[in-house]
């Protein structure tokens, strides 16, 4: 089980390197631009292998937690967000100002269904009182809080007033998400890593 996790978090510190290097180069502003934006950039390359990166470190957590009996929706949700990281890789974004194509539509929905999988697999976890629970709790609240407001601004449109992501730090509450998502990711796996229950086992599988 410890290979599986010393890999998971190699896997996740690869990506979130290649992630920072993407930014670094890109020299786009973070505060507005969304990260599917850096696909377009000279080094666009590197947001795809960072998800894909992000997405095995989650099915190696998975598969740990899976070994040690951890209730398998938690397991399930985990390999969910790591399914869903991949396709927002595979099936970029569409350029501003083009309207939303199927591959644009893939990536929209796969991201939204990835930022609410991994807080409610944290607060699965949370529930069975592993190690680093308020720690967890904590960061599973901000980022349903940051995901309201990565949200919000497409229901706007919704409506027909018109709302660009210059009006609003929609670059900022995005990587809201995605830090506070990979830290519940990183907690799971450092639970079991460190032996983490504590008080009553983990739910088992049925």
């Amino acid at each position: 089980m410890k290979g599986l996790l010393v890999s998971g978090f190699t896997a996740i510190g690869i990506g979130t390197g290649a992630m920072l290097t993407l930014h670094a180069e890109a020299g786009l502003d973070p505060l507005h631009s969304v990260i599917s934006e850096y696909a377009f950039q000279e080094s666009g390359w590197l947001l795809p292998a960072s998800l894909t990166l992000f997405a095995v470190g989650s099915a190696l957590i998975a598969e740990a937690m899976r070994r040690t009996g951890v209730n398998r929706w938690i397991v399930g949700l985990l390999l969910a967000w790591g399914a869903s990281m991949f396709l927002i890789g595979a099936f970029p974004t569409d350029p501003p100002g083009l309207p939303l194509s199927l591959s644009g539509g893939i990536h929209r929905y796969a991201a939204f269904a990835a930022f609410l999988m991994m807080p409610v697999a944290g607060l699965l976890l949370v529930k069975s009182r592993i190690r680093y629970a308020k720690a967890m709790k904590v960061l599973c609240a901000l980022a349903l809080g940051a995901l309201v407001l990565v949200v919000i601004p497409y229901v706007v449109r919704m409506f027909g007033i018109p709302l660009t992501n210059d009006d609003i730090p929609a670059g900022l509450t995005q990587r809201a998400v995605v830090v506070t998502e990979l830290g519940v990711l990183a907690l799971a796996g450092l639970s079991m890593l460190r032996h983490s229950l504590v008080g009553r086992p983990v739910v088992r599988q049925a």
